[in-house]
This record gives structure tokens, C-alpha cells and sequence, in this order.
């Protein structure tokens, strides 16, 4: 389970609590200076650093460090909106072969967990996966789950925001078999980085925006 953080120590314990069995935290501390990185290690995740700032940075650190048995890996925020006793909804249809990659939509659990600004964009980007790959998609999937050496073989080039998007337009254009489960979303612990200030959805915006082109 790869998880990046930026800042996110008061969020950590939730993040970290309830793994199921069989699951490995790794997280990738890409510049904290309120000690995110410690903080995990105490609660027991494997943590490693990435320098070079960027979400998809971190995520690429992360994806190059694991070396789960069996070969599949899962993506989470930090933020505490999702949690760890969800990952089997995401990683078994990849793990059974019943899909190479699998996005948790987002299924608020209270109102406000998700900003309508935030959702608005969500719905125009998931439009336009739909539209270039023909899956049927209607979240981007903040947690997914794929084969690890599979994610590698994609060769993502972007380092920012636009990560997550890339993965899944690449996905398509490789003709992977792409679905989408339900997973709860709580409001997140602490402020976006992307949705929480002006300068955060501007650089989200023009991240996305390479992607697509």
C-alpha cells in the first residue's frame, strides 16, 4: 500500500490504523517538515523519502521501493478520507483476475466530505476518461489497485498532479481491463493541498491539463 504525504502527521494515526491482514503500509514522505515521516515509522509503516517534490514524485518513488509478494499494489491519500479496511475491495478483482486495475469511486459519508468545487472538476475529468477509453467511470479513483510490474511497464512520465490521470489514460491505450468499485469518503483530516487553496487547484488544473494533451 503506497501512501504519500505531505504535512499529513495529524492524520497519520487514522491512516495507519485497521490494516487488514496481509497488507504493508509504505509510505513516501515527499518533503514534510511537521515530522509525517517519523510519525509513520513509530506507527509501524515502512517510509521512505522522495526529494523531488510532486504527488506523482512520490508516487513513482513508492512504486520503484515495493516488493509485495504478490505483485500488487494499492494507492491511498494520507489524509485519513480513506480507510485501510477497504483495500480488499480494490485489490481483490485485481489480485482474482477479474481486472488489471480497479478505482475506488468516492461514495461521501457525510455532507461536505467532498467540496462541490472539488466534485465538479472530478465529474469533467471522468467525463473525458469515458470519452478516450470507453470506461465507464465516474470517479478518477483516488485509491486503486494494479500489478506492480504492469504499472511500471506504462513508463507514467508525469511527476505532479496529473499522476493519477496519465495512469488510467495509459491504462486505456494499453487496453487494460479497468472497473470501479464503491468506497466510503470522510472528510479528510487537516487541508487539501489541491482542493483546500486557490494556488493548490490552479497547479491541479494545469497538472490535469498536461495530462490530457
Amino acid at each position: 500500500m503506497i501512501i504519500p504525504v505531505l504535512n499529513e502527521a495529524a492524520a497519520l494515526p487514522a491512516v495507519l490504523a485497521g490494516f487488514p491482514a496481509g497488507y504493508r503500509a509504505l509510505v513516501v514522505d515527499n518533503g514534510s517538515t511537521d515530522g509525517s515521516g517519523r510519525i509513520a515509522a513509530e506507527l509501524g509503516a515502512a517510509v521512505i523519502t522522495e526529494p523531488v517534490p510532486g504527488f506523482g514524485s512520490a508516487c513513482w518513488a513508492g512504486l520503484q521501493a515495493a516488493d509485495h509478494p504478490d505483485g500488487i499494489v494499492c494507492f491511498m491519500d494520507g489524509d485519513a478520507s480513506f480507510a485501510a479496511a477497504d483495500l480488499p475491495t480494490v485489490a481483490d478483482p485485481v489480485l482474482d483476475g477479474a481486472a488489471d486495475m480497479v478505482l475506488g469511486a468516492r461514495r461521501p459519508t457525510v455532507a461536505g466530505a467532498w467540496p462541490w468545487h472539488a466534485r465538479l472538476a472530478n465529474a469533467a475529468l471522468a467525463w473525458e476518461i469515458r470519452r478516450r477509453t470507453g470506461y465507464p467511470v465516474r470517479d478518477l479513483g483516488p485509491m486503486r489497485a494494479a500489478r506492480r510490474d504492469a504499472l511500471v511497464a506504462l513508463n507514467m512520465q508525469d511527476r505532479r498532479f496529473g499522476w493519477p490521470l496519465e495512469m488510467v489514460l495509459r491504462a486505456g491505450r494499453a487496453d487494460w481491463r479497468v472497473i470501479e468499485v464503491s468506497i466510503p469518503y470522510q472528510p479528510r483530516v487537516g487541508r487539501s493541498k489541491v482542493t483546500g487553496t486557490a494556488c493548490g487547484t490552479a497547479r491541479a488544473v494545469r497538472d490535469m491539463a498536461a495530462a490530457l494533451r
